[in-house]
C-alpha cells in the first residue's frame, strides 16, 4: 500500500481505530494461544493447526500494518465540510437512474469505508467519480461494461 491519502468520515475513523485495538488485544492473543497449543501437539513440520495458526497471525500483522498505514494517511471529513450544495465525500445522494426511474440513495465515502451493501459507495467509483462536486438537478452519464447509464441527482444531504 503507497502512502496515498485516505479518506475517511468520523464514523470511519472509528471503525478502523476499533478494528486495530481488537486486533492487537484481542486477536493477537488468541493466535499465539493457538500457536502454543498446537505447538504441544508435537512435531510441527506436519502439524496443521500450527500451520493454520501461523497463517492467521501472519494475516492479522498484515491488517494491523496496513490499519496503522492508513490512519496515519487519513484526512477526516468533519461535517462541517460537507455541504449541500455540491456532493462532496461524506454527502448522502438521491439519484434517480432516467432509464429505469429509479431512485436511490447513497452515502459517498473515502475507498476505505465504500461497502455497496449499505450503500457507501467510493469517491473512486464510477458512479462516485461522476457525482463529486455536482448539484442537485445535475444529470451525470456513469460508463458500465454494458454502455452507459445516465443518473439525475435528486437531493443531497449531510
Amino acid at each position: 500500500m503507497s502512502d496515498k491519502e485516505v479518506i475517511l468520515t468520523q464514523d470511519g475513523l472509528k471503525r478502523l481505530e476499533e478494528e486495530l485495538e481488537n486486533l492487537k488485544s484481542v486477536k493477537r492473543r488468541e493466535v499465539a494461544e493457538r500457536i502454543k497449543v498446537a505447538i504441544g501437539y508435537g512435531d510441527i513440520s506436519e502439524n496443521s493447526e500450527y500451520e493454520d495458526a501461523k497463517n492467521e497471525q501472519a494475516f492479522i500483522e498484515g491488517r494491523i500494518i496496513t490499519l496503522e498505514k492508513m490512519l496515519r494517511n487519513a484526512r477526516i471529513i468533519n461535517n462541517e465540510d460537507i455541504g449541500v450544495d455540491t456532493v462532496s465525500v461524506g454527502s448522502i445522494v438521491t439519484v434517480e437512474d432516467l432509464e429505469l426511474g429509479d431512485t436511490m440513495e447513497y452515502t459517498i465515502v473515502g475507498t476505505a469505508e465504500s461497502d455497496p451493501l449499505q450503500n457507501k459507495i467510493s469517491n473512486e467509483s464510477p458512479l462516485g467519480r461522476a457525482i463529486l462536486g455536482k448539484k442537485k438537478g445535475t444529470t451525470v452519464e456513469v460508463s458500465v461494461p454494458a454502455g452507459a447509464i445516465q443518473y439525475r441527482i435528486v437531493d443531497i444531504k449531510k
